[in-house]
């Protein structure tokens, strides 16, 4: 009896061992050098556009994916316009008024009857929203640029003040012949 005593003992407190030099998972260091989705510039102001719209017009969440991937696509053709005819706001104005056309169009198969008259009323405000928002987001990124510029080339190089070096005098041309 003593001997199987002993043994369960000693099979236990073997066991117990075993158990406790193992590492448990959750202490394991997590990869972190994966990178996080970020969105870009469109991205962001396309999703803000899209958060507003779909608060003030109570969408549900089908409603809501659908005029993200429509302001995202339209914001898009936007943010186009407005850089390549940067110079031309009247310009601006009028293909950005087509691009919302488009999105009134659209959104006629989303929302409900009451929601796109919601909508519609609203077009001017929704439309002066993501101008503001783009303006201010445009001269952050313009601040940022010069406060923070990037480095002149690939290799990390800076541009500051030149490094003076004084020339050397070789043997040759210091007349000892």
């Amino acid at each position: 009896m003593r001997k199987k005593l002993a043994t369960a003992t000693l099979a236990l407190t073997v066991a117990l061992g075993a158990q406790a030099q193992q590492k448990p998972v959750a202490a394991m260091p997590q990869d972190q050098t994966r990178p996080t989705p970020r969105l870009n510039a469109v991205q962001e102001r396309a999703q803000r556009l899209s958060d507003q719209m779909a608060k003030e017009l109570r969408l549900n969440g089908y409603q809501a994916t659908k005029l993200r991937a429509i302001n995202e696509d339209k914001v898009a053709k936007m943010a186009a316009i407005e850089q390549q005819h940067a110079g031309n706001p009247a310009l601006i104005e009028e293909k950005c008024k087509g691009v919302c056309k488009e999105r009134d169009k659209e959104l006629t198969a989303v929302l409900s009857t009451n929601q796109y008259s919601d909508y519609y009323s609203s077009r001017s405000s929704f439309y002066k929203y993501d101008k503001d928002y783009a303006a201010t987001a445009s001269d952050f990124l313009f601040v940022n640029s010069v406060k923070n510029p990037l480095p002149a080339n690939s290799k990390g190089a800076t541009i500051g003040p030149a490094k003076t070096t004084t020339p050397t005098r070789s043997a040759s041309s210091s007349g000892n012949r």
